[in-house]
């Protein structure tokens, strides 16, 4: 009887902190939504980011206030790609890729909205109303104006 009952509190204790692994990963799901089932991982109180993995690739959601996605990023490795997902989406800038070019005029400075070790994207409204998301390496980016956006 003490045998089965270590085995039980041996796969018990297992299976919680296996749980609690899993948890600590960004989820691999959810991407294009307007209020995903992720954390909200803005660095600013102005927009939502929401961060996915899969298969070692990063993937940054970045949504107005409202809910609306403006665009998405995959990173790994130092490089990036603009997702088609989000309203603004032909508007992301990446090292790799140059946006779409508009001839709106920067209506505000451009704000980061997410950052790691790796990453800085930034969020520059335009005076038409459309949103130019940057996207850099976070160690060759210092000022949020020079991020990859466009002006």
């Amino acid at each position: 009887m003490q045998k089965i009952t270590r085995a039980a509190l041996g796969m018990f204790l297992g299976l919680s902190l296996s749980g609690w692994a899993v948890a600590g990963e960004p989820p691999a799901t959810g991407l294009g939504q307007a209020w995903p089932n992720a954390v909200d991982v803005s660095a600013s109180p102005n927009w939502h980011v929401y961060v996915f993995v899969l298969n070692g690739i990063k993937y940054i959601q970045v949504n107005d206030l409202n809910g609306h996605v403006i665009g998405a990023i995959g990173t790994a490795g130092g490089q990036f790609i603009t997702l088609p997902v989000g309203e603004y989406s032909q508007y992301v800038s990446t090292p790799q890729q140059r946006a779409a070019s508009t001839s709106a005029v920067q209506a505000a400075t451009p704000t980061t909205v997410y950052r790691d070790n790796s990453t800085v994207i930034t969020a520059a409204p335009q005076s038409s109303g459309v949103t130019v998301l940057g996207a850099a390496m976070s160690n060759t980016c210092q000022d949020p104006a020079s991020c990859g956006t466009l002006n």
